[in-house]
């Protein structure tokens, strides 16, 4: 047998014993394709919340944008497309605070930031009181928590209509406690109505808000450990100075994004007073969502109704933006 015979017939042994030697050189790329899948796995898993993210808010939200730069009223409804371009107009109208419908604008974003000052301050207060109050062990403590979160836990529906039913003026809830039982007013007041209608959306908004402020930090102070509180006691520290010493400072995290999510919620909330007083809201709880409903849907024109929509989204990522700056830089300040 030649030598190019002999070595023709030895290259396939060689060859399958260089691979039983080295299994990793077969394992290689299915180990890849194995780490490929474990990392794809997450991605394609969110897909389909991401897709429907975009088709339940982006493309909502793009379609209003451009609405607003369109002369788009009642006799374009059909067909919205084909509605001429205003360019800038509908935001110079809106911006126009010498005009009526500028004034109107100002007037309602003026109320929501009292309204959303006030109610996330309160919602605030109350929550962390009541969180801290239930921090101590007692008899009842479980059915305590459960009753706190009831309003919470409410359909916005069936929890508002219950209000609107309590603040009638004739047969109300409020006024036969407050004028009949207590004589704390002179006649039976118009809650629905008037001035006392910015009252009563801020009553029912802080009713059915704090409950989620009460829950957030409770959560939090499950993570402050209780040694912190009983050296302080040892210390002769009393309740008022664990709070500010121990509870507050160790609660910034929590209240940062608690404080952050109940502005976006209340200056957003339109099912309050949508239900509480219909499509026509008092001037003194005249908030900015019903406000732009009935810029849109009132009105017809949804062309400055979109561009008031707009500009109360650019508000909002501007007061967002510099809220996180500005907690982000006391927490490095702090550490």
């Amino acid at each position: 047998m030649s030598p190019h015979t002999a070595m023709t017939a030895t290259a396939p042994a060689a060859e399958a014993t260089v691979r039983k030697s080295s299994p990793g050189a077969a394992r290689g790329p299915r180990r890849r394709t194995g780490r490929l899948r474990r990392v794809g796995l997450p991605y394609l898993l969110l897909l389909p919340a991401l897709l429907l993210e975009l088709l339940v808010h982006l493309v909502p939200m793009v379609i209003g944008i451009v609405m607003s730069f369109k002369e788009l009223t009642q006799f374009y409804i059909r067909d919205w497309s084909t509605a001429p371009w205003a360019g800038l107009d509908n935001y110079s109208v809106s911006v126009d605070f010498d005009a009526p419908v500028g004034q109107a604008l100002l007037h309602s974003f003026l109320v929501t930031v009292a309204f959303t000052v006030l109610s996330v301050g309160l919602c605030w207060l109350i929550g962390t009181a009541a969180a801290v109050f239930m921090q101590d062990t007692f008899r009842g403590r479980g059915l305590l928590r459960a009753l706190f979160l009831v309003p919470y836990a409410l359909p916005v529906y069936a929890a508002v209509i219950t209000w609107v039913f309590m603040f009638q003026h004739d047969n109300g809830l409020v006024n036969h406690v407050l004028h009949d039982q207590l004589g704390l007013t002179d006649k039976p007041s118009f809650w629905l109505i008037g001035d006392n209608s910015f009252v009563a959306l801020l009553t029912v908004s802080v009713w059915k808000g704090w409950p989620f402020a009460f829950l957030i930090v409770m959560a939090g102070l499950q993570n402050i450990p209780r040694e912190l509180y009983e050296a302080a006691a040892l210390d002769g520290a009393g309740m008022v100075q664990q709070l500010r010493r121990i509870t507050l400072p160790s609660l910034r995290p929590v209240n940062q994004v608690l404080v952050l999510v109940l502005f976006l919620w209340t200056f957003n909330d339109f099912n309050t007073p949508y239900v509480l007083f219909g499509k026509s809201a008092p001037e003194a709880a005249d908030l900015i969502s019903v406000h732009i409903y009935q810029a849109s849907f009132v009105t017809w024109n949804f062309g400055t109704g979109s561009a008031m929509s707009v500009l109360l989204l650019l508000f909002l990522l501007v007061v967002t933006g510099v809220y996180l700056a500005l907690t982000s830089r006391g927490r490095r300040t702090a550490s």
